[in-house]
């Protein structure tokens, strides 16, 4: 909820962050650029279980965290504060070393990075206060698998699985007929005019992923939808800490939550995934991020 994924209502916003609390979720992403700050704020104010904000800063810029504030969230010290996809100039000792000192002075508890690329990933682990990569996997993008996700197991970073719809591909409600409104990142960016053309449907060609997930459908246990599918494949990777699926109305957090309930996807289920994906996606996308 918040900009770039067109209308949203304060009120039905608020009442999914409610629902999605009665229902157990301690763990809430947000950033200053998204503009839901704010309602989190007011979430924590109004409710009195224990959660986690994760926010980011610095979109759009070359990060400096002096110039944050916390006024947004209405708390005195950030859970977890994450650079937000930086330039690859920015990883350098000076601002991880004010992150550092931020830790040191009680304002953030701890702080990691939110990455494009794999190469950004491995840039930041270098870091030993880096306690997470907030990175784009999805069944649409499966590069981190072999790239990645060793090396951070082997520092003990945590995962978190940004996208994990494919910008809503991977959900199975789109056609060919979908339409966007003018402020959806999905009608402006999908050639990455407006930002990297990665975080648009991952980087995939609409009808291109179309195809694919008509061949995916066939692969959805009984009971379930796409989108549940689409997350409980994530949660089959140890590596992954925590999707962070979006989420407008509380209708559609009750549909996401039921993803962790599902058993484990079957060894011939995540290798027709794997199948499709080489076949049709791999061609276009892996190598880019």
């Amino acid at each position: 909820m918040g900009s770039s994924w067109g209308d949203v209502d304060g009120r039905e916003s608020m009442a999914a962050l409610n629902r999605a609390l009665d229902l157990g979720v301690n763990f809430f992403d947000t950033a200053d650029a998204y503009g839901s700050e704010p309602l989190l704020g007011q979430l924590r104010r109004h409710r009195h279980e224990p959660f986690y904000i994760a926010t980011k800063m610095g979109m759009g810029v070359n990060p400096d965290p002096r110039g944050y504030n916390r006024r947004n969230l209405g708390t005195e010290t950030i859970d977890l504060m994450q650079l937000h996809c930086p330039p690859i100039e920015a990883y350098n000792p000076e601002v991880f070393g004010v992150l550092d000192e931020l830790v040191k002075q009680g304002k953030i508890h701890h702080y990691g990075v939110s990455v494009e690329r794999i190469d950004e990933a491995r840039a930041a682990i270098q870091f030993p206060g880096v306690q997470s990569v907030m990175l784009i996997f999805n069944m649409f993008r499966l590069r981190p698998i072999e790239d990645f996700f060793p090396e951070a197991r082997q520092r003990k970073v945590g995962i978190i699985a940004r996208v994990p719809m494919a910008s809503g591909l991977l959900t199975g409600k789109m056609t060919w007929k979908t339409k966007f409104e003018p402020d959806d990142h999905r009608n402006y960016n999908r050639q990455g005019r407006a930002f990297d053309r990665g975080e648009t449907f991952s980087g995939v060609e609409f009808d291109k992923g179309l195809e694919a997930v008509e061949e995916l459908r066939e692969l959805v246990p009984p009971g379930a939808s796409m989108a549940q599918m689409a997350l409980r494949w994530i949660l089959m990777f140890d590596a992954v800490n925590c999707a962070v699926p979006g989420a407008k109305r509380p209708a559609q957090v009750e549909d996401t939550l039921k993803a962790a309930d599902l058993p484990p996807l079957s060894k011939q289920t995540m290798d027709k995934i794997s199948e499709i994906y080489d076949r049709r996606i791999r061609a276009d996308v892996h190598a880019l991020w």
